[in-house]
């Protein structure tokens, strides 16, 4: 009977030891029981079982079998997975510890810094103070700077090759010469009364700071001799950043023949307005003055609004150019211009003439009226 139930025993132990260990990894996921103790609580429950039926069972009789040396059915049978933390290992790994003083850096593929992801980087530590250029000084140049010659290159350089260099840079900054025109009123005047039209042009040659300019201006009304036109020819000579000197002749077209000599100013006056104030004396020995002044206001880049202002005066009575001493005239226009090119835009506007103290007189004798509204339409340019 013992031997019959030794038998059993070992044929119940020995299949649950030769069970397949292939789900062993997956019990290393979920933490599921080894095999060998699954089959070892079996037979300890069988024989248990036989012990309460009164059969005697051998002490030992389910024992595991003795596992292999070389681990080749179950490599991970010898690990202890109790004191493992599974949790940590996912992780990143921690670099900190690691020496890198034996690594071949030269090796290493070469990084494109454009791909680099930079925004995790702190730059609070960085001096961008020192980055930036040094501030220019304020003062001025140390007396030592211009104790020099005033030629001391020749003496490196030799004076033929400097004689060039310096033709060159007399060239390049200011020694070139411009040519300039435009027509800075070019119009049609709709008033009461017969129509009219004027022209004022202006224009130079020359280079930054001595030009030759020439001017000419004049009106009339149509199918009716023109009432005023003259021509200009002035001398131009830079006196500061923003003025002229200008001085010359000038020449009427119309009435008694007159030549006048002429000395001005035209420049920019602040706030951006185009001044132009000359004086004239005549071959007759009359002495007349105009000062004509303008300034854009621009609305848009395009859309520019000109107000315009024009005063002549006299130093003495004039009969026969019906001309008053003291004002002679005043001229008041607003013209609103819009610049399909910065050399070509047409106008519309308004402007108020008026004759003053003596010249108001004349013109009443002459059955002129003293004031005159123009409506005007025109056209300005330069090239």
């Amino acid at each position: 009977m013992r031997l019959l139930t030794a038998v059993m025993l070992a044929g119940i132990a020995q299949p649950a030891m030769a069970q397949d260990h292939s789900g062993h990894s997956e019990g290393h996921s979920d933490h599921a029981m080894p095999a060998t103790q699954s089959a070892q609580s079996e037979c300890e429950e069988e024989a248990a079982r036989h012990r309460a039926m009164g059969h005697p069972v051998a002490e030992g009789s389910c024992a595991p079998a003795a596992e292999p040396a070389d681990g080749a059915d179950d490599e991970h049978s010898g690990m202890d997975h109790g004191g493992m933390d599974h949790g940590a290992m996912d992780q990143p790994m921690d670099h900190s510890g690691m020496d890198h003083s034996g690594m071949d850096h030269g090796a290493m593929p070469e990084m494109d810094h454009a791909q680099m992801d930079h925004s995790g980087m702190d730059h609070s530590g960085m001096d961008h103070g020192a980055m930036q250029p040094a501030p220019i000084p304020d003062a001025p140049p140390p007396p030592a700077a211009g104790s020099g010659p005033p030629r001391a290159a020749d003496a490196i350089w030799g004076a033929e090759a400097m004689r060039a260099s310096r033709r060159a840079l007399r060239i390049e900054n200011g020694g070139m010469r411009y040519l300039w025109f435009q027509g800075d009123r070019a119009e049609y005047r709709a008033r009461e009364g017969s129509d009219g039209y004027l022209w004022d042009v202006q224009g130079y040659y020359g280079g930054d700071i001595d030009k030759v300019w020439f001017k000419s201006e004049g009106e009339g009304s149509f199918g009716e001799k023109a009432k005023s036109a003259e021509i200009q020819a002035l001398w131009s000579h830079a006196i500061g950043p923003w003025w002229d000197l200008q001085t010359g002749i000038r020449q009427d077209l119309t009435g008694p023949g007159r030549t006048h000599a002429v000395v001005g100013v035209q420049g920019l006056a602040p706030y951006i307005f185009e001044v132009d104030a000359a004086a004239f004396l005549s071959n007759k020995g009359d002495l007349t003055a105009r000062i004509e002044a303008e300034v854009d206001q621009r609305i848009t880049q395009r859309l520019i609004l000109q107000p315009r202002a024009e005063i002549n005066l006299s130093a003495q009575d004039v009969p026969e150019l019906g001309i008053g001493a003291g004002f002679d005239s005043a001229e008041l226009g607003l013209r609103l211009r819009y610049e399909f090119a910065r050399e070509f835009a047409p106008y519309v506007g308004i402007e108020q003439e008026w004759k003053l103290g003596g010249s108001a007189d004349y013109a009443r004798a002459e059955g002129e009226d003293a004031s005159v509204t123009n409506y005007v339409v025109g056209l300005r340019f330069w090239f």
